[in-house]
């Protein structure tokens, strides 16, 4: 079931988490009252340094932590509620793999959490492997992968199950320029096609470039929230794109700017990105057909996240859902009594139970009859009138 617009996908309310040591005394305040609500086909940054409570507020998210107050719900429910995990891929800070398998492998096993068909999940797989440019090298054991090869892995694990939220921390840690564009384009594209994305960093760069809203966090607690044209504009100046101008023509300009008692604080040409500029080198030299022994950076996005937000459910999760509020399912209806076949002519029975029971004993042959007694007068007879010959 798809959230109405007006329902934020994730949203927390005086969330506090407070960790505490052996004694059970209060330690460390991670997250401090923390508000904020991301809507959905959105892509909501949440930036701080290190230690400002992002990592925190993930796991909260995830249910991998409970909050000591406050209240956190993701689509509506608990975050514990297990009918939401489906919905959701988390690539961690750290990505956590088995170090003895190998790319194939590895997003097989995800995918087998999330009770995916075989033909289903080695579609998906292929698909993966080309997006994150890593099918030359899927048959090679992860823990053989420099870090970030392990963080394309982690984010083709994170995208397994097509989620409806993503969630990102440090998604481009370890990632070279061309893998740091490659992310931050992946991460539009699923916003166009209504996926929702919580993007943890503190690369303010990556955040700038992709990010619809912002909440900037320090010791906790949101120090500023909103959108990122709004955090960054500067409302006391303006700025004036031309085409090449003399240095004549730019003394009238300040000359004019004088009688409106305005300064003109900078006349310089517009400058490229370091980004820019290194991704036109890499890419002249794939025009060449340069060779490369690391992960290729022209994946495409996989088929099936580009179909969007599902418009229904599976059958099953309506009544699963039904069961979870304490409401009853509709009795389904009595299926209609089908016609009985003619039996089909079949074996002789009698005949196989004949066979299946034990045959009888064979009967004990008769004795042969006694012959009759010998006359001993007779061949006594007989052998004396031999001898008298």
């Amino acid at each position: 079931m798809v959230s109405a617009p007006s329902q934020p996908i994730v949203e927390c309310r005086g969330l506090t988490k407070v960790f505490k040591d052996f004694w059970l005394r209060p330690r460390v305040t991670a997250v401090d009252g923390l508000d904020l609500a991301v809507r959905p086909r959105e892509v909501f940054g949440l930036l701080g340094p290190n230690g400002s409570g992002k990592s925190t507020t993930i796991k909260l998210i995830l249910g991998l932590l409970f909050p000591t107050r406050g209240v956190v719900s993701v689509f509506g429910k608990l975050p514990t509620d297990t009918a939401i995990k489906t919905r959701i891929g988390f690539l961690p800070e750290e990505s956590y793999l088995y170090r003895f398998l190998n790319a194939r492998e590895t997003l097989d096993f995800y995918g087998r959490l999330f009770h995916l068909e075989r033909r289903d999940r080695h579609r998906r797989m292929d698909m993966l492997l080309e997006m994150v440019g890593l099918e030359a090298v899927q048959r090679r054991p992860v823990g053989e992968y420099s870090k970030g090869m392990q963080r394309r892995i982690g984010l083709a694990q994170a995208l397994i199950n097509d989620p409806d939220l993503l969630i990102l921390d440090e998604p481009t840690t370890g990632l070279d320029p061309l893998g740091t564009r490659q992310v931050k384009d992946l991460i539009l594209m699923l916003r166009e096609r209504g996926k929702t994305v919580l993007l943890c960093s503190h690369l303010l760069a990556d955040v700038e470039d992709v990010c619809d809203r912002v909440a900037v966090l320090y010791g906790g607690k949101v120090r500023a929230a909103g959108t990122v044209k709004d955090l960054l504009t500067i409302s006391d100046s303006l700025v004036l794109e031309t085409d090449p101008l003399e240095p004549a023509t730019v003394e009238r300009v300040r000359e004019l700017l004088a009688h409106e008692r305005k300064t003109l604080r900078k006349a310089e040409a517009p400058r490229k990105k370091l980004e820019e500029l290194f991704l036109e080198i890499v890419r002249r030299a794939q025009a060449e057909g340069a060779a490369t022994s690391g992960a290729r950076a022209d994946g495409r996005l996989p088929e099936f996240l580009t179909q969007g937000v599902a418009t229904a459910e599976p059958a099953g999760r309506a009544v699963i859902e039904q069961l979870v509020q304490g409401e009853k399912p509709p009795a389904p209806p009595p299926p209609a009594a089908a016609p009985q076949p003619a039996p089909a002519p079949g074996p002789d029975r009698a005949a196989i139970a004949g066979l299946v029971q034990p045959a009888p004993a064979p009967e004990k042959p008769e004795a042969p009859r006694a012959a009759p007694p010998v006359d001993r007068d007779v061949i006594e007879k007989l052998l004396n009138k031999d001898e008298k010959k």
